[in-house]
C-alpha cells in the first residue's frame, strides 16, 4: 500500500513540469515560405518606416523553434512604384522592436509584368537562417499582417 502510493506521488511529480509548463514553450511556428528574390534587389535600402500611404504591412519577426519574438530583426522591403517601375522611392529597412514587431506603411504595390501586386521581403537576424519571401496583399485591403518566421541556423 505504502508502495504503491510513493509511486502515485513520483509518477504525479514527474508530469507536474509537463503539465504547468505554457503553451508556447511546445508550440512550433511553421517558418515562413521563401520565395524568389527578383533580379531589382539593392542592398542598403534607408532605415525608415514610410515608403508611401495607403497600405500598411505589419507583424511580429518570431523563431520557428519556440514561436518568441526576436527583437532587433533587420527586414528590407521593396516594391515596384504605381508606374509597374522599381525605384528609390519604394525601399525601406526596418528594424524589429522590443517586441518584434514591424510595421511598413506604403503604397498599395502595382503589378509588375505579369505578375501580380507584391512586395519583396529580406529579412535578416543574427544566429537565424537569413529569409527571402514576398507578401501578395489582397485587393481593397488598406491593412495585411504578416508575421515572419525565422529558422535557427
Amino acid at each position: 500500500m505504502i508502495r504503491s502510493i510513493l509511486l502515485t506521488i513520483l509518477c504525479t511529480a514527474a508530469l507536474m513540469p509537463v503539465a504547468g509548463a505554457p503553451a508556447t514553450a511546445a508550440q512550433k511556428c511553421p517558418p515562413t515560405p521563401w520565395d524568389e528574390i527578383g533580379p531589382f534587389y539593392r542592398p542598403g535600402a534607408p532605415l525608415r518606416d514610410r515608403i508611401g500611404k495607403g497600405y500598411v504591412i505589419s507583424g511580429t519577426v518570431r523563431s520557428s523553434k519556440d514561436c518568441r519574438p526576436l527583437p532587433g530583426a533587420r527586414i528590407e522591403f521593396w516594391q515596384a512604384n504605381s508606374s509597374g517601375n522599381y525605384d528609390e522611392a519604394h525601399r525601406a529597412t526596418v528594424i524589429a522592436d522590443r517586441q518584434g514587431r514591424y510595421r511598413l506603411e506604403t503604397d498599395f504595390p502595382a503589378p509588375y509584368g505579369r505578375r501580380p501586386p507584391h512586395i519583396h521581403i529580406l529579412i535578416d537576424m543574427r544566429g537565424y537562417a537569413g529569409l527571402i519571401s514576398q507578401h501578395y496583399p489582397q485587393p481593397n485591403r488598406k491593412h495585411s499582417t504578416l508575421d515572419l518566421v525565422l529558422s535557427p541556423e
